[in-house]
């Protein structure tokens, strides 16, 4: 995978001004959380918050020559499930989008790509996560799979 994507990625490290601050401050730490989870698992970060008018991705890495979009939700509360079940219809075909854009912007519609998401349970009482990983998490939206 060229580096070159990483370094212009336009991703950018930025905060929603809608949310409140502590809601971010969660959302960030998430999201440095399940990036070291992922280069343990020897995944190579490309961009974190890519952000472009479509929205915004909060990772993208390369599993090898496999171009991996990764959605990070995270819980304050024990429950393990809720998180990835957040990863609606909507927010699928969303997502498809931004990566279909990403791909397109990096000339990178020839490569395997695929769309995992890590949920977090991270109570307050504890300092590190509970971490799952679902490995392609969905397909493509049907209106975009052809891209895929």
């Amino acid at each position: 995978m060229d580096d070159s994507i990483a370094k212009s990625s336009g991703a950018t490290i930025g905060a929603s001004p809608a949310k409140p601050w502590w809601r971010r401050w969660f959302g960030n730490r998430s999201e440095h959380a399940a990036e070291r989870f992922l280069k343990r698992l020897g995944y190579k970060i490309l961009a974190r918050n890519y952000v472009c008018s479509l929205g915004e991705l909060d990772l993208v890495a390369a599993d090898g020559d496999c171009v991996v979009f990764i959605e990070v939700r995270s819980t304050e509360k024990e429950e393990r499930d809720g998180p990835a079940e957040s990863v609606d219809s909507a927010k699928q075909l969303r997502l498809t989008k931004l990566a279909l854009h990403f791909l397109r912007r990096h000339n990178l519609l020839g490569r395997p790509a695929r769309f995992d998401v890590v949920t977090l349970s991270w109570p307050s009482e504890r300092s590190a996560p509970t971490i799952d990983h679902y490995r392609s998490a969905f397909k493509a939206s049907a209106a975009l799979e052809g891209f895929f």
